[in-house]
């Protein structure tokens, strides 16, 4: 039998990379699915595909860091579904870059969609997920504990998503909701394909080579798929993931060193 049969899923940042793989998963393992994104015509596709392979899923476009993109979300779902049992917070990218020359506006963009975004989604899901016992699964980062200096926007909208995690985690005790949180490391997805570029540059090697250069200087066995952090959050969401309460679980092969 299918974990999530009958379950409804939001994922946010779903057109793409870790968003995608987790919709596709939970949808592979019953979940009626809700992908967001600002593309059309990857939504349209992936949507498709979905529907194609046996799965019920249905997507919005919208840019989660508008102040009523979570109401508009939140009432999509419901008019397509019925109801809310889990909410992904997936979506944002934050820019590297030297500290002192970031901009406000870059500090700004990277708060607005991934944190702001979580957090207007999760108040404005939080009634429906409380009827339904549900579950919240924030996706940080490992620059949330282990910051660096070109990550120092990431670093700290990670450890924000983390403290956040832990404030719900405790709130979701008294109301039935299950809150946890995965920091992911090095994953092969559209986001790190020009960092692996440019090793590959550096080093005068092919993209294989470059990958297991990065691995190796994160003193990792390897980088993650996107579908390694898609079956976490399917544990998470089922019954049997139902002990995690307020988790920040690094899924990083390692990568986090500190304890």
């Amino acid at each position: 039998m299918k974990s999530l049969l009958g379950k409804v899923a939001i994922i946010t940042g779903s057109s793409r990379g870790i968003g995608l793989a987790i919709a596709k998963r939970l949808a592979a393992d019953g979940a009626r699915v809700m992908l967001t994104g600002r593309s059309v015509d990857l939504l349209d596709k992936h949507v498709a595909d979905i529907n194609a392979h046996g799965g019920e899923a249905k997507s919005l476009v919208l840019d989660l860091s508008k102040p009523d993109a979570a109401d508009m979300l939140v009432k999509a779902t419901l008019q397509a579904f019925g109801a809310i049992d889990i909410v992904v917070n997936n979506a944002g990218a934050t820019k590297r870059g030297d500290f002192l020359n970031l901009t406000e506006a870059d500090w700004a963009e990277g708060f607005g969609l991934k944190f702001y975004g979580a957090v207007r989604l999760t108040r404005a899901a939080w009634p429906l997920l409380k009827q339904t016992k549900g579950s919240v699964v924030m996706i940080a980062g490992v620059g949330g504990r282990t910051p660096g200096a070109e990550f120092s926007i990431g670093g700290s909208v990670n450890a924000a998503m983390l403290s956040l995690t832990k404030a719900l985690a405790d709130l979701g005790i008294q109301d039935g909701v299950q809150v946890n949180a995965i920091n992911p490391g090095f994953i092969k997805t559209d986001r790190l394909a020009p960092r692996l570029k440019a090793i590959a540059e550096k080093h005068k090697v092919n993209l294989n080579e470059a990958e297991e250069i990065m691995a190796r200087d994160a003193h990792v066995s390897r980088l993650g798929e996107p579908s390694d952090v898609a079956a976490l959050v399917a544990f998470l969401v089922s019954l049997d993931g139902r002990l995690m309460q307020g988790s920040c679980i690094d899924a990083d092969l390692g990568q986090t060193k500190t304890i």
